[in-house]
């Protein structure tokens, strides 16, 4: 097998030799690259100063792993087990990693492939660890049926881009039997950066916002593909997440954070009752919903009357709240909360 250069792909080979044989590391980068040891050597040179690999001895160098870690692979999703390929192909890399981050990334991990697995309709799965002095990445990328685009057929939405706001509301599962629709949610809310790329939309969630965000990206391949990012010295554990959303004593996900942002399609005014219908949408799964204005300008009438009297009215047992409003959009919230009887 010759090679013409030492890139990622070939990196991941040599890194994962180190990993399981690191005796006579040169001469088995020679015979399977079909390189001389005079490369070899300059290439594990290379990884070392990358921070990929670690050299100890001067004669004969005993190679191990470094702080660094990139690489990735297919695997087939008939027939895969999540937690196994967690524990086979991730784990082993992270064991320089805080107990609570490699936490955050199992969960996340094994949510994301499990999701794919069962949802995509994809054949294979395309699978990146990266991890650098400071972040940890993972990606988890199918070939299957992008998920906006699926969200959409699913609930009979006008427009893939408003799968986003379910996706954001949480608890939405095209499975009921199977999932509780939380796997997305939760994630979102655990890493640094979250971010689902499909069907040619980017739905994102950074960590220190309460809310999520919609970017149309460029038209994107056959899929979806999730990428988690956390720092190494993060504090946070998954209860922080499960917890802030939970009912006390119950750990049930009772409450959402609903970011009004993504029920406009476009540069369009939330004003009417059937754009109000669209956010109120599967409101009945939760207890307490609150709606974050940040970024809406203004509200019609229509709209505001639709949520906070009307469905209000009709759901008492749904608690309403609200946030981050302008003082036009609250006195509109105001003025129907004044026609509730």
């Amino acid at each position: 097998m010759r090679s013409a250069g030492l890139d990622p792909v070939t990196r991941g080979w040599i890194t994962q030799r180190a990993r399981e044989s690191p005796e006579g590391l040169s001469s088995w980068i020679a015979d399977k690259f079909g390189i001389t040891r005079r490369t070899a050597n300059l290439w594990l040179a290379t990884i070392v100063a990358q921070g990929f690999l670690k050299a100890t001895g001067t004669t004969h160098k005993v190679y191990s792993i470094g702080p660094n870690v990139e690489f990735s692979f297919f695997v087939p999703v008939v027939g895969l087990d999540e937690n196994q390929l967690w524990l086979d192909r991730i784990l082993p890399w992270l064991d320089a990693i805080p107990d609570n981050v490699i936490r955050i990334c199992h969960h996340g991990f094994t949510e994301m492939v499990n999701n794919a697995c069962d949802h995509s309709e994809g054949k294979e799965l395309w699978v990146r660890l990266r991890v650098d002095a400071s972040v940890v990445e993972m990606i988890v990328d199918d070939d299957g049926v992008g998920i906006f685009n699926k969200v959409q057929r699913a609930l009979n939405l006008p427009d893939p881009r408003l799968s986003l706001l379910e996706l954001a509301k949480g608890r939405f599962t095209t499975d009921p039997k199977n999932h509780s629709g939380e796997g997305i949610f939760f994630s979102s809310r655990m890493f640094d950066d979250f971010a689902i790329h499909a069907d040619g939309l980017i739905f994102s969630h950074q960590d220190g916002t309460k809310f999520d965000y919609l970017f149309e990206g460029e038209q994107a391949e056959k899929g979806t593909m999730v990428v988690m990012r956390i720092a190494r010295n993060s504090t946070r554990v998954p209860n922080d997440v499960f917890f802030q959303f939970a009912a006390p004593d119950e750990f049930t996900f009772d409450r959402t954070i609903v970011p009004m942002k993504l029920a406009r399609l476009g540069n369009e005014n939330l004003v009417s009752r059937s754009q109000a219908k669209r956010v109120i949408l599967r409101f009945d799964r939760f207890s307490f919903v609150d709606l974050d204005f940040n970024g809406i300008p203004t509200i019609g009438q229509a709209f505001a009357d639709e949520i906070f009297r009307v469905y209000a009215k009709a759901h008492p047992e749904i608690k309403l709240s609200y946030s981050n409003c302008v003082p036009e959009v609250e006195l509109m919230i105001r003025r129907a909360l004044a026609h509730v009887e």
